[in-house]
């Protein structure tokens, strides 16, 4: 296992390595110490390999991700997993504002607590919180599904299209066109699948979910003020 030690060689060198690497490498399992909670650890990676950061992460660690695996055993700053394609990001501490913001696919797993902006424009990736995120969060959300064990701050799914918001805890307030919604068998199924790829011990029945209302589709002059 190739282990690379960001207190002796730049992050720069670092990231030019995982580019560098092929779709049958047979280096699939790195090692990254001492972090220090530099910005832009192995973004942009396009190969089916395990990346562990052993400590905290900076601003946008694991962004554009595809088919990796990047596991980050601290904190994560701003963005992490922003615009992911595919793959998945475990976080196994909390997350800063605006985490998988813009992603496309894959899977975001955060052990602890994430800011503001959770899921922000997300357009297919799927997210778990095991913890509470901030206000919001899910702004615009266009595909994909939040997964929330903890609480949810203000305006949750404001602006919201067709992405699916399943939050166990209490919700401070929805954002503009975003409703409760019933929880049909199809939901429980994914809502299932989801917690169970992440690791996390909760039921089904204990979520609502939250969708968008369908009210802000086509500009109206009567809802100007929502927009």
């Amino acid at each position: 296992m190739p282990v690379v030690n960001l207190a002796e060689t730049a992050k720069r060198e670092l990231n030019a390595q995982l580019h560098a690497l092929s779709v049958d490498t047979n280096e699939t399992h790195w090692r990254v110490e001492n972090p220090q909670g530099q910005h832009a650890l192995a973004a942009g990676l396009n190969v089916p390999v395990t990346v562990e950061i052993a400590g905290h992460a900076g601003y946008y660690c694991a962004g554009m991700n595809s088919q990796a695996t990047v596991v980050i055993e601290g904190n994560a700053g701003v963005g992490v997993a922003e615009n992911m394609m595919s793959g998945k990001v475990h976080v196994k501490g909390d997350a800063s504002q605006s985490a998988g913001a813009t992603a496309h696919g894959g899977l975001l797993v955060i052990d602890g607590d994430a800011s503001a902006r959770c899921g922000i424009s997300m357009k297919g990736i799927d997210i778990v919180v095991k913890g509470s995120i901030g206000p919001m969060s899910a702004f615009m959300a266009q595909s994909g599904t939040l997964v929330v064990l903890g609480d949810a701050g203000d305006a949750l799914g404001d602006s919201i299209y067709e992405a699916r918001l399943f939050v166990r805890g209490e919700v401070k307030s929805l954002g503009a066109d975003c409703v409760e919604k019933e929880m049909r068998a199809e939901h429980r199924d994914l809502l299932h699948k989801l917690l169970e790829a992440a690791g996390a011990d909760a039921g089904v029945d204990e979520f609502r979910r939250y969708g968008s209302a369908r009210g802000l589709y086509n500009f109206h002059v009567d809802n100007a003020s929502a927009y």
